[in-house]
């Protein structure tokens, strides 16, 4: 944040009143706004805000808020107003030697005052924008796009007025009721709502960083632990192998080791697939992954079984595990693509048996 070093939240002022310049939208009485602004300053006093600026002419919001936040007021701490200007530039807002406000110079490597300028924003935890035009248009857009807290002052007119158009648009952490704060007239309590109406957008945002950090934390220990119960899956689909037996006629123990080993072996390859989307579902990808391969192998066994009849009289159950577990995983970890050849009408192609008579051909499909 712009506030290294201290523990008191940043606000970016943004924004003129100045005679002459076109406004769009028009801006509404200016001879107020020096007095709004000072009001605005007083009240980020006391609420503990420190403020950064960019520019000390009087056209510009920030030399008036930057007054009456200096004005003398029973605070605990010491006040900090962070200039950041172009290196070659200076600023001075004429504040008298015994201020308890603190002017930091925050000097960038560029000559041009965008850069300085749109850096800043990006670091405040928050933005004030009152007129202005182009400029400060666009600084409320970014403010929006990074979910910046906001204080666009529609009451003034000017680019900030557009600003709490937008803004009403994308709300982000504001409320209905803070539109209508934002919309409303200037009164003489407008600047402790309107700072009121900061704090409250502060908290919904902090809310909402640790909500996202929480799933954040909750999504990558549900990947991390799909990946364990995908390792732990291809391990017991290995163990088919030990558990085959010797060939021979098959036995209820060889058929379940011939289906389950793959069948854990699809649950692994789609948990495993499942783990590069986005949206990490490891439990979902499981289920689907498993029918996904018992369609698969049972298709295989059965085209076997059509082709060779006799399979069963004389199986090895080991031998058949080097087709039917890759089979069983591939399976898986493409189940979309088993389930849309499925909803075509036709059925996966299975890699035929090498040797003897397991390899005739497949009976011709019925019209």
């Amino acid at each position: 944040m712009v506030s290294s070093g201290t523990a008191r939240p940043v606000v970016a002022l943004v924004g003129s009143a100045a005679s002459g310049p076109v406004y769009v939208p028009e801006l509404k009485r200016p001879e107020a706004v020096p007095e709004a602004c000072r009001e605005l300053g007083r009240s980020l006093a006391r609420a503990g805000y420190d403020l950064a600026v960019f520019s000390a002419k009087p056209k510009y919001i920030e030399y008036h808020v930057v007054q009456g936040y200096a004005e003398p007021c029973d605070l605990g701490g010491p006040r900090h107003v962070f200039v950041h200007v172009p290196r070659q530039q200076e600023q001075d807002f004429g504040l008298p030697a015994d201020s308890s406000v603190t002017l930091r110079t925050v000097r960038d490597t560029g000559t041009e005052w965008e850069v300085s300028f749109f850096r800043t924003l990006l670091a405040s935890d928050g933005a004030l924008l009152i007129g202005g035009r182009q400029s400060t248009r666009v600084a409320g857009v970014i403010a929006m796009a990074q979910r910046i807290p906001l204080l666009p002052v529609a009451a003034f007119g000017g680019g900030a007025g557009q600003v709490w158009v937008n803004l009403d648009k994308v709300r982000n952490d504001v409320t209905d009721a803070d539109i209508t704060l934002l919309g409303q007239d200037w009164r003489p309590d407008s600047a402790d709502r309107l700072v009121d109406c900061l704090d409250r957008q502060r908290q919904r945002r902090a809310q909402w960083l640790r909500q996202s950090e929480r799933s954040t934390r909750r999504a990558s220990l549900t990947t991390g632990l799909g990946m364990v119960v995908a390792l732990l899956l291809l391990a017991l689909s290995l163990t088919g192998f030990a558990l085959a037996g010797e060939r021979g006629p098959a036995t209820g123990r060889s058929l379940a080791v011939l289906v389950v080993a793959p069948l854990l072996a699809s649950m692994a390859g789609a948990v495993i697939r499942g783990s590069f989307e986005t949206a990490d579902r490891w439990p979902r990808a499981a289920v689907r992954g498993l029918g996904a391969g018992l369609v698969s192998v049972l298709l295989y066994v059965a085209s076997q079984l059509l082709a060779v009849p006799t399979l069963l009289e004389e199986v090895d159950v080991r031998r058949l595990l080097f087709f039917t577990l890759p089979l069983g995983f591939s399976a898986g970890f493409t189940f979309d693509l088993v389930f849309e050849r499925l909803r075509s009408g036709a059925a996966p192609e299975p890699p035929p048996l090498p040797g003897g008579g397991a390899t005739a051909e497949r009976p011709p499909r019925q019209p």
